[in-house]
């Protein structure tokens, strides 16, 4: 079966942590921080409907001024979600332009922002192009403790690390994967179109009861077609998780977060021979990372945001994850 959501990191392990993943059926693309977007183009931007930021340090928060530059005068609203203070944050980067050429007959682009205070969205504000991004303040969206978005086709989830300040993780689960039977649709004679995105949404929503109508077929019962021509199974599942100081706590919270996960995209910035400036900068070793990977049950394991002290050797904290997400480095 084929992944609905295609991640990507935006960079090279070496710089501005992202992650960017991409719809393959749809016009939509969500955003895991927003550190340099250079890599990304227009059109790849355009898409993103929502942005997950972990924390406001630069390398992690500098790219939202291109991203929001490009969906200036889109009609539809950009998403984002942070730690405490994120909206503060976000506020103060709108007063630093000047806006005379905007006004009450301008596109309504909207910001909405959410800040994460570890158990759920608890402040919510809008900024309105219409209205010169004017601060209001707002009800954050009626989510479970712990998610941070939610709607028919996936949940995804945050975690508040210590990183000095919260750093939020986020994980992303599919609630099902459905996928056309390949060949089937010919040789039920079957054709292809918008019938099948919609007989997808609602099997992957548990609809299976419900009535789909098809072009040149008619109104067709879901249950009669779903073992004939769907593959449905288990959804698709990732972990983000970056600025996380090596503490027992973190590592709770993380292999809560990425248990049994597709794949995991973790942080691996210093080598284990170096846990003492670890500790200091409050990261992650490439050690810890492959082991939190191993026990969490991660299927694939991804590491980046690597120190540039260790550029001159640059799969060696790839390979040292490997080596303990395989097991390969117990004595």
């Amino acid at each position: 079966m084929s992944w609905l959501i295609q991640p990507r990191l935006i960079n090279g392990p070496f710089d501005d942590p992202g992650l960017y993943l991409d719809f393959r059926f749809g016009r939509r693309a969500i955003l895991f921080d927003l550190g340099d977007l250079g890599a990304l183009s227009a059109r790849e931007l355009l898409r993103v409907s929502h942005a997950f930021v972990s924390h406001a340090h630069v390398d992690h928060f500098i790219g939202f001024d291109r991203l929001m530059r490009l969906c200036l005068h889109r009609p539809g609203p950009l998403h984002l979600v942070g730690p405490p203070g994120f909206i503060d944050h976000l506020e103060h980067k709108l007063r630093g332009y000047t806006w005379n050429l905007i006004d009450e007959g301008s596109v309504d682009f909207q910001l909405h922002v959410g800040e994460f205070n570890g158990l759920r969205l608890d402040r919510f504000a809008v900024f309105s192009a219409r209205h010169v991004f004017e601060r209001w303040e707002g009800e954050p969206p009626a989510l479970p403790q712990g998610v941070v978005y939610a709607d028919a086709d996936l949940r995804i989830e945050a975690a508040a690390l210590d990183h000095g300040i919260p750093s939020l993780a986020f994980g992303l689960r599919e609630t099902r994967r459905v996928n056309v039977r390949r060949g089937v649709l010919d040789r039920l004679g079957l054709p292809k179109g918008p019938w099948l995105t919609e007989a997808k949404k609602l099997l992957r929503s548990g609809a299976e009861g419900a009535e789909i109508e098809i072009p040149g077929v008619g109104r067709t019962s879901l249950r009669e077609l779903k073992d004939q021509v769907f593959l449905v199974g288990p959804g698709q599942s990732l972990a983000y998780v970056t600025d996380a100081a090596p503490t027992p706590g973190n590592a709770e919270k993380i292999l809560s977060l990425a248990a049994q996960v597709d794949q995991l995209f973790i942080e691996a910035v210093f080598p284990e021979r170096d846990r003492t400036l670890a500790e200091a900068a409050l990261h992650l070793t490439a050690r810890e990372a492959g082991r939190l990977a191993r026990k969490a049950g991660a299927k694939r394991l991804v590491v980046f945001h690597h120190s540039a002290r260790y550029i001159e050797t640059p799969d060696a904290l790839r390979q040292e994850a490997l080596r303990a997400f395989e097991g390969r480095d117990e004595p």
